[in-house]
């Protein structure tokens, strides 16, 4: 008498693979918190700015009148220089902390973006991150991410316009060409006026990248409520926020 034969056992479940929809409500709230301390960081750096252009205007004008610095105008560039140096720390600290939290809100909406339409999209994933920090192709390869995340990020059968990622995008390179300037002149001054145009530069910089983070901001809350729209429409290829 043979015995029954075992009943079989099903394969084990795997899981789904591929992209699916995690919401960016969390990390776009803590990028545009971020931004914010990076614009508050922005204005006292423009304020150190300020002060810097304004010492070393009367130190110009000492040395061309032939007069020697007197101890108030030392105390004062002493002070404008601890300034200058505190905001460029403070701005450095924000914008790597900002940097890291955005970058983690970017790759979400990337990966949702895929999932509404995987089309939509120029550069493979890997460019989300690396983008910005490839030299040269940093210069555009991160606006062209986010214009096709905003564009898969429509409503359905919306027209798409890239107005503000472009005024975002043009303020931020902008100011980082104008900063970088502004550093290579700083350190190559060896005149009073010549520290001062160099410090009226670091000023127009550091108002770009305040202009910069506020559009950013737009930029990121804009573009959370696009997908949360879109997940909400109901249309979806796949299962809703995880």
């Amino acid at each position: 008498m043979t015995s029954p034969m075992p009943a079989p056992v099903p394969p084990p479940y795997a899981a789904p693979t591929g992209p699916r929809l995690r919401s960016p409500a969390g990390l776009s709230r803590a990028a545009a918190v971020l931004l914010g301390l990076v614009i508050a960081t922005d204005l006292f750096a423009c304020f150190a700015d300020l002060l810097e252009v304004d010492v070393a205007g009367d130190m110009a004008g000492d040395i061309a009148a032939g007069r020697a610095l007197g101890d108030d105008v030392v105390d004062r560039a002493d002070h404008a220089d601890a300034l200058y140096g505190a905001s460029g720390i403070a701005q450095g600290t924000a914008l790597v902390a900002t940097a890291v939290v955005y970058l983690c809100w970017l790759w979400r909406v990337r990966v949702n973006a895929e999932v509404f339409d995987a089309a939509r999209h120029r550069m493979r994933r890997g460019w989300t991150i690396g983008g910005w920090f490839c030299p040269i192709v940093n210069l555009w390869f991160p606006r062209r991410i986010v214009a096709d995340i905003w564009d898969a990020s429509a409503p359905w059968g919306a027209r798409n316009g890239h107005a503000l990622i472009n005024a975002w995008w043009t303020a931020w390179l902008v100011g980082l060409l104008v900063g970088r300037f502004a550093d290579s002149s700083s350190r190559q001054a060896e005149r009073a006026d010549e520290l001062r145009e160099a410090a009226k530069a670091m000023l127009i910089s550091d108002a770009l990248d305040v202009v910069a983070a506020v559009l950013a901001i737009v930029v990121v809350v804009r573009l959370t409520r696009r997908q949360e729209h879109k997940v909400l429409s109901g249309r979806l290829p796949a299962p809703a926020f995880g």
